[in-house]
């Protein structure tokens, strides 16, 4: 049996030292990964009494389940990513396996129950008290909308107007998840929508990071207002000027802005000591540096008449030495 080519030299090839350390308390470690896997579900007295709905005393059918129930369900389903028609079968084989006589949700009351329910997010950045600030990282995007005059355009070949919308997303940096977003119209622009995101941020910021478009004043004032220790990374615009304060007390926005001229400076005086020098004649006569221009392009134009005129010659004397022959 040959040898495959890549195995001619397995055995001087780097490999994989095998582990040394020993596990010595193999029972506690054996025990601690089958905990891993395990699932314990129960039900306290205080959530089989409150399952059901309380009657409702004004106009209206009557609810069936509680706040507490659709929650239940719900959290299950996010926690599981399952189909709200999943979320109901895994509810009723445990409310079978408990041994509990109580009703479950259908998928069609869970879809309609959780447009008005604010639904618990596993791991959702900020949510707790004791947790670390985030670094926000803010931007926009268009969602653009289909209808039936992207079919009018396919099939007739007619000219429609195209409606989008504006997507505003607020990303933890640190885990990239979105903890904000909001969705509005075209006309919105992105640094009227800070407050919103903020507002459905929990926690303590460590840092907003935005682009242009969030260098107003109202964005600084946001993150001063609601998040005074964070610092706001945005890029000032190329019309950008100093705040009246910037002389007696500056803001982040002036720091940044005095940044962007310092660097701009200093790649001028850069620029300006690489340059090559011209003489002091020249510096001190700029009509001697036209001259020199103008003499430059007249005799690279004298250049191209001569070549022209010779290649022209050439062709004269092998057509005559032709005719000759």
């Amino acid at each position: 049996m040959f040898t495959l080519p890549f195995k001619l030299n397995q055995d001087r090839r780097h490999h994989i030292p095998r582990q040394r350390h020993r596990v010595t308390n193999w029972p506690a470690y054996d025990a601690s990964l089958r905990q891993r896997g395990s699932l314990t579900v129960w039900f306290t007295d205080e959530a089989i009494a409150g399952w059901g709905a309380e009657p409702r005393t004004t106009r209206g059918g009557q609810p069936c389940y509680s706040p507490l129930a659709m929650l239940t369900a719900l959290t299950l389903r996010a926690v599981f990513r399952l189909a709200y028609r999943q979320a109901e079968g895994l509810m009723g084989s445990i409310i079978s396996l408990l041994g509990l006589s109580l009703r479950v949700p259908d998928h069609t009351t869970l879809s309609r129950r959780a447009a008005t329910l604010d639904v618990p997010r596993p791991g959702n950045a900020g949510a707790g008290a004791g947790s670390k600030p985030l670094h926000l990282l803010v931007d926009s995007t268009g969602l653009k909308l289909c209808g039936k005059g992207e079919w009018l355009l396919e099939k007739h070949g007619t000219a429609t107007r195209r409606s989008w919308r504006a997507l505003h997303l607020g990303v933890d940096a640190g885990t990239g998840r979105i903890v904000a977003s909001t969705l509005t119209s075209k006309d919105v622009d992105d640094a009227s929508q800070a407050d919103p995101l903020f507002d459905q941020i929990a926690g303590s910021v460590a840092s907003f990071t935005g682009d242009g478009g969030y260098d107003q004043d109202r964005v600084y004032h946001s993150v001063a207002k609601r998040h005074p220790e964070a610092a706001v990374v945005v890029p000032p615009r190329a019309t950008a000027v100093l705040s009246d304060t910037a002389e007696n007390a500056p803001t982040q926005r002036d720091g940044h802005l005095r940044a962007r001229i310092g660097r701009r400076l200093g790649a001028g005086s850069r620029a300006r000591r690489t340059a090559p020098r011209a003489s002091a004649s020249s510096a001190s006569c700029p009509g001697l540096l036209r001259a020199r221009a103008t003499f430059g392009r007249r005799r690279m134009g004298c250049w191209r008449r001569w070549r022209s005129r010779t290649s022209a010659a050439s062709t004269a004397r092998a057509r005559h030495s032709a005719t000759s022959v």
